[in-house]
């Protein structure tokens, strides 16, 4: 996904619901906002990121669906997380008692929370240096499992709150444990 940055000067920081109000305002546009209050602003994907994204959701989506222990979400989600920084990864996951624990009106906007599970996908034209630095903000803002799918490297690097990041040369599956129980994600046609 080809993005761009827009810096925000200092003196003009935008709250969470200015941030919040521009992105109902420009719903055409793809925006995240860094913890430094920048916006990037991103490209929407192309048919093969496009449809592996769709791919991966749906099995993520699936086990929940069985094992019903949390919330899946899409990468129309922001999340404002306790940096100030509003990400929207590929897929996402909560546990439902964190989930349920927010009012409504927090569920309405971008969840004020990390997710505990994110997946993101990169494009061809994703910088890698850039997403590894996605994944670790991920880690400190709280998120406890994070996979990078790097297509063009053929890898999946494994961010997890408990060890040290694995990178899997194209793995044949990968699995949740312990965190999404019983989740095992089968790679094999992937590559």
């Amino acid at each position: 996904m080809t993005q761009s940055i827009l810096r925000m000067p200092a003196t003009a920081p935008l709250t969470s619901d200015q941030f919040y109000d521009l992105c109902r305002a420009n719903p055409d546009w793809k925006l995240e906002r860094t913890a430094s209050g920048d916006l990037v602003v991103m490209a929407p994907t192309g048919g093969e990121t496009g449809a592996r994204n769709a791919n991966l959701l749906i099995r993520v989506g699936l086990w929940n669906e069985q094992a019903q222990l949390g919330v899946v979400f899409d990468s129309s989600t922001g999340f404002h997380l306790p940096d100030g920084s509003d990400r929207s990864p590929d897929v996402a996951w909560v546990r439902q008692a964190r989930w349920d624990a927010l009012t409504p009106q927090q569920r309405e906007k971008f969840p004020p929370l990390a997710p505990d599970f994110v997946l993101e996908l990169m494009s061809p034209t994703d910088n890698l240096v850039e997403a590894q630095a996605k994944m670790r903000a991920y880690l400190d803002n709280g998120v406890q499992l994070a996979w990078l799918f790097n297509r063009k490297g053929k890898q999946v690097e494994i961010y997890s709150a408990e060890q040290a990041r694995q990178v899997v040369a194209q793995p044949e599956q990968l699995t949740g444990e312990p965190l999404l129980p019983g989740f095992v994600l089968k790679l094999h046609d992937f590559w």
